[in-house]
This record gives C-alpha cells, structure tokens and sequence, in this order.
C-alpha cells in the first residue's frame, strides 16, 4: 500500500489508502481575507496563532501554511509563519506558495518533512520545485495542470499527474512522496465536475498508486450551503479513494462527513473515533432534551 509520511520534528502524519483520512487544516491563508493579509503584512501573526490552535483542536491532522500577499516579502513572511506555527502546535506543516523562493524560505526553517504545496506540470515549473522537494527531503502535491491550464477532460488532468510522478522520479523522488491534487472544479458551472474527480481518483489509485488531495471548497463556490455541498463531494471522494484534503476542520458538516466516510470505509476500528467524538454529544443533547421537557411539566403544573 502507498503510504506517504510526512513529519514535524516529533510527530508523523501517514497519509494512505488503508489511514484515517487526513485533514489539512487551510485557514493560515491570507487568500480572500483582508484582515489577515494586513496583519501579516504587518507583522502581526496574532490571527495565525489563533487560527492554529483552534484548527488542531478541530481534528487537523496537519496545516496548510500559506503567506500569499501582494507586494509583501512573502519569504520572509512564510519563513515567520512556519517557525510560529512549529513553535505552537506539533502537527506537520504543508507549506503553500507559488513562488519558489518563498517555499526555499519556509522549507530553510522547518523542523521534519513538510509538504511542499506544490508543482505544476510546466516544465519550467517542474525544474525549479523538486530540486528543492529533494533538496530538502520533503514530499510534494503534484497539481494536474500544465500550460495548457485546466482541462475539462480527466483523462488529459491524468496524463499531466503522470508526467509530474514520472519528472519527480526522475529526481529521485518516491512516487509515495507525491501527492496528486486532481483538481476540483466548482460543479455550480460544470455540472459534471464531482464526477470528473471520481472518475480520476480511482485512476490515481488504481494506475498511478499515488495518494491525492484537493482544496475541498473549490467544488461549491458560487452556491448555497457551501459546507453541504463540500461535506457531500468529500464523502464521494474518499469512496474513491482520496487519501487527503486542504479543508477547513471547524466546520462541524465537513468533520461528520469524514468521520462517517471513515468508519464507512472501515479506517475508525470499532467505530471507536465517531464514538469517542460524539457519544458525549448525544448525552449532552439528550440531558437538554430531558431538561426543557421537564421545564415544559413544571410550568404546567404550576
């Protein structure tokens, strides 16, 4: 079975098609909130520190670091971050940035095996990424568009994720150190996107034996009930076979459906992780019950 390991300097994450699904924690990402971009910017990682803490506390098995900020010294900014973080909390680290000097910066000061999040399947792309995913002994999302962009077509996002697991081999990295993010795309516009995805995670798996993840709440942008239609796409998608996903674990639909889709998937022996997560819930719930309907005798009677 292929098991891709990554680690912080006194943790491992296994990540594979006979684990637990992992959960990539995606919320240190200053992408779309304007708050967090200025105090990064700033020097300011209260809010990182915040977002973190409470990620792990979710269920997050790793976080995804990213410090993507227009005219800012993202370097030095990824670098902080990483460092931060590490200092926080012992899960492993993804470290998320298009520019390769940036990923240089956070994988200088990261303590284990990261994740490098990610490379491309231009060749350009190729050449600058996995020396520095060899360099450093890391592991790597492989991302299944070239400089044709993104095509509609899974078997085309398939041969793109073959070239970059075969390039990546090329430079002496393991197959089982490239994770293959198929690509999600928002279903509100191609309604065949969930499909396209299962159709290629069961490729993935079964041909290429490489383990996969996705940004999750690709496939519901644009439409209602957004962690709905994410916690259905990701019960699907680990039927599949994916092994893994950039989500956010404080949604409470995301985490129900990848526990349930674990116990499903006979990866939580003895149903013991759903037990142990909400039994007390149900306890909890049923005492708020029992209390309003005897609330409910008492004003009666009175």
């Amino acid at each position: 079975m292929t098991v891709t390991i990554v680690s912080s300097d006194s943790k491992e994450v296994h990540i594979g098609f006979d684990q637990p699904f992992c959960i990539i924690g995606e919320r240190i990402n200053p992408t779309g909130r304007q708050i967090l971009a200025q105090e990064m910017r700033d020097g300011d990682y209260s809010r990182v520190e915040r977002d973190a803490l409470a990620q792990v506390s979710a269920g997050a098995h790793m976080l995804d670091v990213n410090a993507g900020i227009p005219l800012a010294d993202e370097p030095l900014i990824l670098a902080d971050c990483v460092k931060l973080v590490q200092s926080l909390t012992d899960v492993p680290l993804s470290i998320d940035s298009s520019v390769v000097a940036a990923l240089e910066a956070g994988l200088s000061v990261y303590q284990g095996k990261a994740l490098v999040n990610s490379v491309t399947g231009e060749d350009d792309r190729l050449e600058s990424v996995l020396p520095l995913v060899k360099q450093y002994g890391a592991a790597v999302v492989a991302i299944s568009n070239d400089e044709t962009g993104i095509s509609e077509d899974p078997n085309v996002r398939y041969e793109v994720a073959k070239k970059i697991v075969e390039r990546a081999e090329d430079h002496g990295i393991a197959r089982v150190d490239v994770v293959v993010d198929p690509l999600v795309m928002p279903i509100g516009a191609i309604n065949t996107a969930g499909l396209q995805v299962v159709h290629l995670v069961k490729r993935l798996r079964e041909e290429l034996q490489v383990n996969t993840t996705c940004g999750a709440s690709n496939v519901s942008f644009g439409l209602p009930n957004r962690n709905g239609l994410n916690a259905a796409f990701l019960a699907m998608a680990i039927g599949a076979g994916m092994t893994s996903a950039i989500t956010n674990p404080m949604h409470v639909e995301m985490m129900q459906a990848i526990m349930g889709a674990n116990v499903m998937m006979g990866h939580d022996p003895d149903c013991r992780h759903w037990i142990d997560r909400y039994r007390s819930e149900g306890v909890i719930a049923g005492s708020a019950r029992e209390g309003r309907r005897s609330g409910r005798r008492r004003q009666t009677q009175l």
